[in-house]
């Protein structure tokens, strides 16, 4: 059914998340584990299961001899932000810079910094590429700017590299925003409700184009579907997961980072909000047809579309679909059902079905993953999983384990998991779409009118007659309120 985002309320089942995480048991309480010592190297010792924010601090950042683990990097980039800003990170990491690598006093080592200055330019190379929303603050291009004025005497190749990676950061920033700005555009096209159209469904000539009309090929549909999966997840960056769900830690004496702005989870929320039109998009094109033989036809058509979705990898879609058509208005319809073959859809909703933790549909996306990363063209690249099961995942992930343990550490098992399911996502969402895209099509998808549920109902009862006493009432507010807003 259609979803909403960041709720607890969203979400009946409890998700998987690895037991052996640090977890809230008044029973039970580990020894904290500190990280290694500052400029060792993480891979040499134990991981990480537990430490003070700032020996995770410390350990970000590199000297002339250390560089920390790339996994190390995104992890802790992606979950610090629940503890320290990231303007107020970038800077604890430019002053332990500046201390260890004496960069405030002339004159410089210059064979150590050196030997130092391509990794601080690799991490912060790296932060822009992974996290670019956050240089849109200004106060983190500065820091970055200050670091390398610092270390740039020894070596004026620093300053080619800044201009190239900042020249790169305002590109990616560029592109960010003008994507925000179409998916507002494209919501806004969207949000057109037309239940008057249900009064007048058996006036021929037809009021509006339905899809068949401009699409009767399951593959090709299915193909553009992807297209705008696939647009969506470009933009969602993965700082957005942890931003959904951020909240005051009891644990935690400082002010919550975003306690003073509107959380940055926009892209992720305009996902949310197309799967929830691709939902009513499918119950609106199987209610709208006046005769019973074009309903059971649609309803056939999008069977095919959402076995040829599956095929692709594309679940979010595929769960979208089947969500519509099981819509009360839709599968009351048992006239229209009787006539449609259906066997096909069965075995798509058994692959779907919620038992045992979404089972059937987790088996399928590994297997799908799998052939993705041993993938000869995007085409067998593709993999995008049923979104709102992946934010219910990491909901259940932060809600059961505590980001800070009873002594105040860093409770950084938790994070490494996020991480994990994070990164994962955001391997997916790189690939290029390898279909062709069809205008025409998209068009239609993101702007055909659709019913609300009251106008599904009406729909729904004039296709097929209300079958007890409450249905009929139903039927005749629900009418005589549409007609008289024509």
């Amino acid at each position: 059914m259609p979803q909403t985002v960041c709720s607890g309320t969203m979400f009946t089942t409890p998700s998987g998340f690895s037991p052996h995480l640090a977890c809230d048991d008044p029973g039970e309480e580990e020894a904290p584990q500190e990280g290694p010592e500052p400029g060792a190297c993480l891979a040499d010792g134990p991981p990480i299961t537990s430490a003070s924010l700032d020996t995770l601090i410390q350990n970000l950042v590199p000297t002339a001899d250390y560089y920390p683990e790339k996994a190390y990097v995104f992890t802790f980039l992606l979950s610090a932000r629940l503890f320290i800003s990231p303007p107020e990170l970038l800077s604890r990491v430019c002053e332990l810079c500046i201390k260890q690598q004496q960069l405030d006093q002339s004159p410089l080592d210059t064979p150590k910094v050196r030997k130092f200055g391509p990794k601080i330019l690799q991490l912060l190379t790296e932060w822009t590429e992974t996290f670019p929303s956050d240089f849109r603050e200004e106060k983190m291009v500065g820091h970055f700017k200050d670091i390398i004025h610092r270390i740039a005497p020894c070596d004026e190749a620093y300053w080619k590299t800044l201009n190239q990676v900042l020249q790169k950061l305002s590109q990616r920033l560029a592109q960010l925003s003008q994507g925000e700005e179409s998916i507002v555009k494209v919501s806004l096209n969207a949000s057109s409700i037309s239940d008057k159209l249900v009064a007048f469904k058996s006036k021929p000539p037809p009021i509006q184009k339905d899809m068949l009309s401009i699409c009767n090929d399951p593959y090709t549909l299915a193909q553009q579907l992807t297209h705008v999966e696939l647009e969506h997840l470009r933009h969602i960056g993965p700082e957005e997961f942890v931003q959904a769900f951020v909240q005051k830690d009891p644990l935690d004496g400082t002010q919550p980072c975003f306690g003073d702005q509107k959380k940055k989870t926009s892209n992720l929320e305009a996902y949310v909000r197309w799967f929830n039109r691709l939902c009513y998009l499918v119950a609106t094109e199987i209610c709208m047809p006046a005769k019973k033989k074009q309903r059971a036809q649609v309803i056939e058509f999008f069977i095919d579309v959402a076995r040829e979705c599956f095929n692709i990898g594309n679940f979010n879609s595929l769960m979208a679909i089947i969500s519509g058509m099981n819509m009360s208005p839709v599968s009351r319809l048992k006239k229209t059902w009787s006539k449609a073959k259906t066997a096909k859809f069965f075995i798509l909703e058994h692959q779907m079905d919620p038992t045992g933790n979404f089972y059937n549909y987790r088996t399928a996306l590994r297997g799908a993953a799998h052939r993705s990363r041993t993938a000869n063209s995007n085409r067998e690249r593709i993999v995008i999983p049923f979104f709102s099961l992946l934010i219910k995942d990491i909901y259940f992930l932060n809600e059961g384990c505590a980001n800070r343990l009873p002594n105040g550490h860093v409770n950084f098992e938790k994070f490494v998991e996020l991480a994990r399911q994070v990164g994962e996502f955001m391997t997916w969402k790189k690939v290029e779409c390898p279909f062709e895209q069809d205008r025409a099509i998209l068009h239609y998808l993101h702007t055909a009118p659709i019913f609300s549920e009251d106008g599904l109902y009406l729909a729904s009862y004039e296709s097929e007659s209300p079958e007890n006493q409450v249905e009929k009432d139903r039927w005749k507010a629900l009418r005589s309120n549409v007609l008289a807003k024509t």
